[in-house]
C-alpha cells in the first residue's frame, strides 16, 4: 500500500513536471465545508436551542392560561354502576364520590 501510494506520488510528480515529491497524504475532505470553524456552528445551534426552548414554554403558558370548558355531569344511569358484591372497601368504588349512606 505505501509502496504504491509512493509510486503514485511520483508518477503526478514526473507528469507535471515538478521535482519535489510529497511524501504526505492528501487532505482528507468531508462533506462540511472546510471554511466553516466548529465553534461557530455550535454557537449557532445552542442559540437555535435556547430560542426554541423559550418560543415552546411560553406557547405552553399561553395554551394552558386559556380558559377551557368544563362539562356538567352526566346523568345517574342506573346501568353503569351494577354492583352485584360489595366491595371490601365499602358500597363505593375507590375513585368514585362518596355519597351519603343512610
Amino acid at each position: 500500500m505505501a509502496m504504491a501510494m509512493a509510486t503514485s506520488a511520483l508518477l503526478r510528480s514526473v507528469t507535471r513536471g515538478g521535482s519535489k515529491i510529497s511524501t504526505a497524504p492528501p487532505k482528507r475532505s468531508f462533506s462540511s465545508s472546510s471554511g466553516h470553524d466548529d465553534a461557530y456552528e455550535a454557537a449557532k445551534w445552542e442559540k437555535i436551542t435556547y430560542v426554541a426552548i423559550v418560543a415552546s414554554a411560553s406557547l405552553a403558558v399561553w395554551n394552558l392560561s386559556k380558559p377551557h370548558p368544563h362539562f356538567d355531569t352526566p346523568p345517574a344511569y342506573p346501568y353503569l354502576h351494577i354492583r352485584n358484591k360489595e366491595f371490601p372497601w365499602g358500597p363505593d368504588g375507590l375513585f368514585e364520590v362518596k355519597e351519603e349512606h343512610h
